[in-house]
């Protein structure tokens, strides 16, 4: 509770405790049947005047997605994935949030707390946390285990909608501190990619009496701090030349949910393909795919994020947390003092030199750079991002 209070003012009285509810997924049929319905009578579009992704999703290859979605997806092996471990509602200043919790069985672990982004969902852990937790039972060594938590942020997946304004990034980390003292773990390490990235970020400054340390695969590193560093290297000219480019050519989808969320929502609660489109587009765009998004993640998987967002009618609230926590300005990058980890996937929106990196993490203990990867990093290479935390953070111990 004190996490809470720090982020309120004075006179405003503490919240109860933390209350823990098991959860288990089921969506009614009646929604999965609708979803169905929605495809098959889908308005199309004439098709783009160009031959390749430059104007958004090809009609041909969303409408191929989207007879696999109404036809051949099954919802239920994804909700199966989920309900294969513990979870829970977590009431949190009078909001629930989805908490997936993946004990270890070492009696050494250590508390981890993974944080997803947009349009992420805690479907891109699913294929790590085993590892994370028993690494004996997946070939590693059991010193490198971790008790796991995946909270989805608020207005994602599971989580509930917040009905008023505030719960922005500050908010969302201190319910982070929150949640893991309901589990029992009073000190915790925190990994994160995207707005799980800045929820880290906020953990390790605003919470560091908590966080043992931090991994991160997306960076928030000042252009002006390195250029303070004199003439920047050709790596770094490049990393710089990749902000110019997100800002030119692939920012409007965040300045629409930054500014108009609510309108941009009518049409992702109404349209199963524009929700689709929405998602399907970014994970092309910012996965290392060679230009074609199965190359990173499948198909099945795809659908499995989709769908989340679709049958919780998620697209307005999870796209308000833009709204809440970037707008035009963005979050100020302060110092990280805590230990911290970076891992450069190559094909992130966002990279930094080690040195560009050291400007921000003041204990950079882990450093590295991994051949294949782009910003969904725990679900195009699972393996590689196990390695990289279980590294990290065993330079934390």
């Amino acid at each position: 509770m004190r996490a809470i209070r720090t982020a309120r003012a004075a006179s405003v009285p503490p919240v109860p405790p933390v209350a823990l509810r098991p959860f288990t997924a089921a969506v009614p049929q009646e929604a999965l049947d609708d979803l169905r319905r929605r495809l098959r009578s889908t308005r199309w579009p004439e098709r783009e005047p160009v031959d390749d992704w430059s104007q958004g999703v090809p009609l041909d290859y969303l409408r191929e997605v989207c007879a696999t979605w109404a036809e051949e997806h099954d919802w239920r092996a994804a909700e199966a994935r989920l309900n294969a471990h513990e979870q829970h509602l977590a009431t949190v200043d009078g909001l629930d949030l989805h908490v997936l919790h993946v004990p270890s069985p070492e009696p050494s672990a250590r508390p981890l707390v993974l944080t997803h982004g947009w349009p992420g969902s805690v479907f891109e852990f699913l294929d790590v946390v085993g590892p994370l937790s028993d690494p004996a039972a997946h070939g590693g060594d059991p010193a490198d285990a971790f008790h796991v938590v995946v909270p989805a942020l608020p207005g994602y997946g599971f989580s509930g909608k917040p009905r008023a304004t505030g719960w922005g990034i500050e908010r969302i980390a201190a319910a982070w501190v929150e949640i893991m003292s309901a589990l029992g773990y009073d000190r915790f390490l925190a990994q994160g990619g995207d707005w799980g990235s800045v929820v880290t970020h906020r953990l390790a400054t605003a919470h560091a009496d908590r966080v043992l340390g931090i991994h991160v695969n997306l960076p928030s590193c000042s252009p002006r701090a390195l250029l303070a560093l004199g003439e920047p290297t050709e790596e770094e000219r490049e990393q710089l030349g990749r902000l110019e480019r997100y800002a030119a050519e692939e920012d409007g989808y965040a300045q629409e949910q930054a500014t108009k969320p609510q309108t941009l929502g009518y049409a992702l609660a109404d349209s199963p393909v524009g929700q689709c489109a929405w998602i399907l587009e970014k994970f092309r765009t910012w996965t290392d795919c060679d230009g074609h998004p199965e190359n990173a993640v499948s198909r099945e998987a795809l659908l499995d994020t989709v769908s989340l967002y679709w049958l919780t009618n998620s697209g307005a609230s999870s796209a308000r947390l833009y709204r809440e926590s970037f707008g035009r300005r963005g979050p100020k990058p302060e110092p990280v003092e805590v230990p911290a980890g970076y891992t450069l996937f190559p094909k992130e929106i966002f990279a930094a030199s080690e040195r560009w990196a050291r400007t921000r993490y003041r204990d950079l203990r882990h450093y590295s750079q991994v051949p294949r990867g782009g910003h969904f990093a725990a679900t195009e290479q699972p393996a590689v991002f196990v390695d990289e935390v279980r590294a990290a953070f065993r330079t934390m111990r």
